[in-house]
């Protein structure tokens, strides 16, 4: 349909003209997929042009206990190392039980006190939504997590340098790429406070990373160079807290170079909330927006790896 307020004739300018409609409120969501099954041979084809154009309906149901224990039944799960350039790299692995094809995974990228529990935690939650989920160690370099007392781990995340994280980043993607029940060239990466941090600065360091998650990521600063930002391939689902104002205050010229590049993003800030606010072991866990933020982080990896 060549123009914006033309009549629809064909079947795709059908479609896409009741996906406008919808988008604009003249649908519900029941409506607009019964009139789209009409094209598309049912339902789930229906379903399949909203989830293609990010209209994917968010559950916002939340479980009164959102933690996945180690021995769920609808998962299996293993502490592993897997290779990296400086040795090996412990890691959770999480996944789907029964596991009957190759899948995409997310890799779950910790806070500056290494890999504890609750990241854990996190990677069975994402081998629950139907990925596999693997928990990176970024201190396996000094020894691993569980070598340091817990007053000792944010010195220990203090000592660790970029490029190596980048590096051990990287050997994960490769690591899994590998794997037989992983869907090769369909990982994505979800991290939290210095983990979404990671996140900005491995945009720039890979093409292999296809869609990713920073919570609360302090936004690079300085912003890379225009033509840097255009070189990034991986889509970006952006989560942060009201509370930030310094970290909120770079928002604005990170979104001035998505949108000049026309990258692939959204962006959530959770008024009421705090940074941290989807860890629920912390003292600033806001129950609501971590299971509304999970929620969009859910179906952002359903969009964009499936």
């Amino acid at each position: 349909m060549h123009e914006e307020f033309g009549i629809p004739k064909t079947k795709d300018e059908k479609i896409e003209h009741i996906v406008h409609l919808y988008m604009d409120g003249a649908y519900d969501r029941r409506e607009v997929l019964r009139r789209l099954a009409r094209y598309t041979g049912g339902l789930a084809g229906a379903g399949t042009v909203l989830t293609s154009r990010g209209l994917a309906q968010s559950s916002s149901a939340c479980a009164e206990d959102v933690r996945v224990p180690f021995d769920a039944p609808d998962i299996t799960v293993d502490d592993i190392m897997f290779p990296g350039k400086a040795g090996g790299i412990f890691a959770q692995l999480a996944k789907p039980n029964p596991l009957e094809k190759a899948l995409p995974a997310v890799i779950v990228i910790h806070e500056n006190q290494g890999l504890l529990e609750h990241h854990k935690d996190v990677a069975r939650r994402v081998a629950r939504a139907g990925f596999i989920g693997l928990g990176i160690d970024l201190l396996s370099r000094q020894g691993g997590t569980h070598v340091f007392a817990a007053n000792e781990r944010a010195m220990a995340y203090g000592r660790t340098v970029t490029s190596e994280r980048m590096e051990d980043l990287q050997s994960a993607i490769d690591y899994l790429n590998s794997e037989g029940f992983v869907e090769k060239g369909k990982i994505g990466a979800v991290g939290f406070c210095a983990g979404g941090g990671n996140i900005f600065s491995l945009i720039f360091t890979t093409r292999d990373l296809v869609a990713a998650v920073p919570f609360y990521g302090t936004p690079p600063n300085p912003l890379p160079p225009i033509d840097a930002i255009g070189e990034i391939n991986t889509k970006l689902l952006m989560i942060f807290s009201e509370t930030d104002r310094n970290q909120n205050a770079r928002i604005p010229e990170l979104l001035g170079g998505l949108v000049a590049r026309q990258k692939t993003f959204g962006l959530h800030l959770y008024q009421g909330s705090a940074h941290g606010f989807h860890n629920d072991t912390g003292n600033v866990y806001n129950r609501a927006a971590a299971c509304d933020a999970w929620n969009k982080t859910i179906d952002f990896f359903r969009t964009h790896l499936r």
